[in-house]
């Protein structure tokens, strides 16, 4: 029998291909923009969610120089961003937005859109679906179907996703949100 021979290795010679440049660039090309674009749209929105059971209160600041109390039973999801966005879902809500707070608030109802101007304010949701604003500071401008009204310093207002109805003056700004914590 014959002793078997070990291979022959020879030396591995480069050659530079154009095609295979061309093939690597391209594969390494969109990788890097697959990984951009996986930073610039893999930021997921950061919402809170803040709900009360029957027995309890709720206040707490949502973003620096915005503050809310919540009543009883009540529900609010706040998203933040550059414009802070709040959905209100059910129960009474007091908005406390300081003065030149560098965030600005949007609370959408239904369909209907309330944007704030450094105010006091109070949203109560009816078992109906129908809100009700009352403003004890500022202004706030409320978005329905029908157009934009503004609702000033002790005015309040009936608001459904169509229109204002009861718009009228507050003889009390105590009157505004009598349970909330002070």
């Amino acid at each position: 029998m014959q002793e078997p021979k070990p291979p022959v290795t020879k030396p591995y010679t480069f050659v530079f291909s154009w095609r295979r440049f061309m093939v690597h660039s391209a594969i390494l090309g969109i990788c890097a923009i697959l990984g951009l674009l996986s930073w610039y749209f893999g930021k997921p929105p950061s919402i809170r969610f803040y709900e009360t059971t029957t027995e309890e209160l709720l206040a707490t600041s949502i973003a620096p120089g915005i503050d809310i109390a919540l009543d009883t039973r009540s529900s609010i999801a706040v998203k933040q961003g550059e414009i802070l966005e709040a959905e209100f879902f059910k129960g009474n809500v007091y908005f406390d937005i300081h003065k030149n707070t560098p965030n600005q608030l949007e609370v959408k109802v239904g369909n209907a859109i309330i944007k704030d101007f450094g105010t006091r304010f109070t949203i109560q949701i009816y078992k109906n679906g129908h809100g009700h604003i009352a403003v004890a500071e500022g202004h706030v401008k409320v978005h329905v179907a029908s157009g934009v009204y503004q609702i000033n310093a002790f005015e309040e207002a009936d608001f459904d996703d169509v229109n204002i109805s009861n718009h009228r003056l507050i003889d009390d700004r105590e009157s505004i949100a009598p349970w909330r914590p002070r």
